[in-house]
């Protein structure tokens, strides 16, 4: 996946063998070796690869397009979940990944918001009050 993920990092950034090869410190030849997968970076060229392309480690070595919508590696600190479907009553499961994620367990309130112009958000019910509470005494003072 590295491979893959390199070429189509790089294509997506417009930036060619040599680009990448100045910014991380290394040959031309040694980029062209990562992409067809003869060699692999160091973790080191792995992390300054991340960087400049600003997507995490764990992205640039195993994203999968086909597993996300065909979508290309989302910026570091940005996550696709994949689809979820409504049920009956409103119900959504989230996704194992974004539950690790976000710390959410079983019994979690949740503060449903939204935006007609932009979509929904979801937080959690403590972080949302404790949020709420601290601009709330900022206004009075």
């Amino acid at each position: 996946m590295l491979s893959e993920n390199l070429i189509r990092l790089r294509k997506i950034n417009q930036m060619t063998q040599e680009d990448v090869a100045e910014k991380v410190g290394v040959s031309r030849q040694a980029i062209a070796k990562w992409e067809v997968g003869e060699t692999l970076p160091d973790i080191e060229k792995c992390r300054l690869l991340a960087e400049l392309f600003g997507v995490t480690l764990d992205d640039l070595a195993n994203f999968e397009p086909e597993d996300n919508l065909g979508l290309e590696a989302p910026p570091k600190g940005k996550h696709l979940f994949g689809i979820v479907t409504l049920g009956d009553k409103g119900q959504i499961v989230i996704p194992a990944k974004a539950r690790k994620i976000f710390n959410l367990a079983p019994g979690d309130r949740l503060v449903v918001l939204g935006d007609e112009s932009q979509g929904m958000a979801i937080i959690k019910a403590d972080d949302f009050l404790n949020f709420a509470n601290s601009v709330r005494k900022a206004m009075k003072k």
